[in-house]
């Protein structure tokens, strides 16, 4: 009975290790702001007269 209470106990703080990793990341990834969204590389539109 001490070995399936030891591991029950171990699944379950596995588990709420990995539930709060997982919080943990999201949190992180919310913080970063946004990157603007510009293009590296612009071309110049060369006039086209008629």
């Amino acid at each position: 009975m001490s070995r399936l209470l030891a591991a029950c106990l171990t699944v379950a703080l596995a588990a709420l290790f990995a539930v709060g990793t997982a919080f943990g990341v999201v949190a992180l990834l919310e913080a970063t702001p946004d990157q603007p969204n510009t293009p590296l590389i612009t071309y110049e539109q060369a006039d086209q007269g008629s």
